[in-house]
């Protein structure tokens, strides 16, 4: 489980977070939906333990990220907006470098990349140096490298960024596939169909508060929109920095 209590955060004159509080229960699909500038990738850095907040908190699996940030970073997975592979290095080398950096040795790590492979469908490609991977190919690594250590937690910033239409469709069946082991997914975008094909559980931020929280269609509901994109312009009260 993921939660931010009351989590505000300034650069100069820039309000980037401003009081902001959710939680992404496992089990489930979380997306933080906003135009650009709402605050999701500063959000997002608080939870990794890479900035502090100025107020408020973070905490993964009650774990408060600013005071205990490696322990935060062990139970979750990051997957990267870049997928930036080694093309020397076979698909299965690059898994067991990141397995090796979360302290995994010996039959441990072999088992804990041989899981992965499986549990990915990656047999086919594991033994293949990546130079000449297709786009799914490489997300599917990426993928492999977020959560060889099995972390209750994975984290996206913008997934879907420069994936074609199969490698998204690869991807969101992956995720699916997480969310029934009971794992934490939260992902930022500000791709409406993205959030509304994936999502259990929707937060809406402007300026770096939650506008508006719940499944697509009970925003939908909410606002007496047909569609989450119509609900989502009603939420924020703009059309500025949507993306379709």
């Amino acid at each position: 489980m993921i939660k931010t209590e009351g989590l505000a955060k300034a650069y100069k004159d820039v309000q980037a977070l401003n009081g902001l509080s959710f939680t992404a229960d496992d089990g489930q699909i979380t997306g933080l939906l906003g135009p650009n500038g709402a605050g999701k990738t500063t959000c997002l850095r608080s939870i990794y333990g890479l900035i502090k907040a100025d107020a408020g908190y973070a905490e993964v699996d009650q774990v408060n990220a600013a005071e205990n940030p490696l322990e935060v970073r062990r139970r979750i997975g990051i997957f990267p907006d870049k997928f930036g592979l080694q093309e020397r290095l076979t698909a299965r080398e690059h898994v067991a470098y990141f397995a090796a950096l979360h302290g995994l040795q010996g039959q441990a790590l072999k088992a804990a990349v041989d899981r992965v492979i499986a549990d990915l469908d990656m047999q086919e490609i594991a033994d293949r140096r990546t130079a000449g991977f297709s786009q799914g190919q490489r997300m599917k690594v990426a993928l492999a490298q977020a959560i060889v250590h099995q972390p209750q937690n994975l984290i996206l910033d913008e997934p879907s960024r420069g994936l074609d239409v199969m490698s998204t469709r690869i991807l969101r069946q992956l995720l699916y596939r997480l969310r029934e082991q009971g794992r934490c997914i939260l992902f930022s975008s500000h791709v409406m169909q993205e959030v509304a094909a994936l999502c259990d559980h929707v937060v809406i931020m402007v300026a770096g508060q939650v506008k508006a929280e719940g499944s697509p269609q009970a925003l939908c509901e909410r606002t007496g929109k047909a569609s989450f994109e119509d609900a989502f312009v009603t939420l924020i009260g703009t059309e500025e920095g949507i993306m379709l």
